[in-house]
């Protein structure tokens, strides 16, 4: 998958793809050079999911301090 595809998915896109390498993998079936191949895209997936919810994570954690940057509810996320 091109880095430009990548970019443009939604987490819940990218983590769909994800699963669907997962279980092609899981069968044995695959030819070597094909598993790599999926391998190599579920890795560049999973970054890309972690970064995504990194991301909400700070937005979250900012949307939770008041206008003066003291907490306003919950306590932000923990990284």
């Amino acid at each position: 998958m091109a880095a430009e595809q990548l970019a443009a998915l939604s987490f819940e896109d990218a983590l769909k793809r994800l699963e669907e390498i997962v279980r092609q993998l899981e069968t044995g079936n695959a030819p070597l050079d094909t598993a790599i191949t999926l391998y190599t895209e579920a890795q560049a997936l999973k970054q890309h999911c972690e970064a995504r919810l990194s991301d909400a994570e700070s937005r979250i954690a900012q949307l939770q301090l008041g206008a003066d940057g003291s907490p306003v509810g919950e306590t932000p996320f923990a990284g």
